[in-house]
């Protein structure tokens, strides 16, 4: 179920490269291409981070701006969409901090939105495990939505998360008993 984006075959790579290189220069046509191509993965990424379409749209905008601003330092070390998809886990995060004491991300009432997302998804069952994930307690989605998902290390999650690596795993074993518990057709894997 790893929904990180198809790694670009070598030509493709170097055609990205190029882009990247002229964004970077600050050619807006090139960065066009680049949020083209970039953008439903980051507003994927950050639909199952916060459950609701409109919070996920607003935390990818902002993560294209945060991208532009900081492609002159962008030093590819890291492919382009690996270092996207960090500063829109950031965004999420800085959002829910600036959003403390407000219930803004609450992905139960948003589960119709994930089914929309599941139901794009050619996955048997997909719409009951995207409700079951929107349905989990945050860390707990989080770090599903990184490892499980997406594909991260338990150590890259953790570095975005800000959390420690056996913490990211706690939370990755509790998502995985949650789901299993919630779905009625049996254990899950994630």
């Amino acid at each position: 179920m790893n929904r990180r984006q198809p790694s670009p075959s070598d030509e493709d790579q170097e055609a990205e490269d190029r882009v990247v290189a002229e964004a970077c220069k600050g050619d807006q046509r090139a960065f066009e291409r680049l949020y083209r191509a970039h953008a439903g993965w980051v507003f994927g990424l950050c639909l199952r981070l916060t459950g609701d379409s409109g919070h996920a749209q607003d935390c990818t905008q902002e993560a294209f701006v945060a991208a532009w601003r900081a492609l002159p330092t962008f030093e590819r070390r890291s492919r382009f969409s690996s270092w996207l998809h960090r500063i829109a886990v950031n965004g999420v995060l800085s959002h829910r901090r600036r959003a403390r004491g407000r219930q803004l991300f609450s992905a139960e009432e948003h589960v119709e939105e994930l089914e929309a997302l599941a139901a794009v998804e050619d996955t048997p069952g997909g719409i009951d495990l995207e409700r079951a994930i929107a349905r989990l307690p945050q860390g707990a989605r989080d770090v599903l939505v990184l490892v499980g998902v997406y594909g991260y290390s338990h150590d890259e999650a953790a570095g975005m998360l800000g959390i420690a690596a056996g913490t990211s795993k706690a939370q990755l074993h509790r998502a995985r008993s949650l789901l299993s518990s919630q779905l009625a057709s049996g254990p899950v894997s994630i």
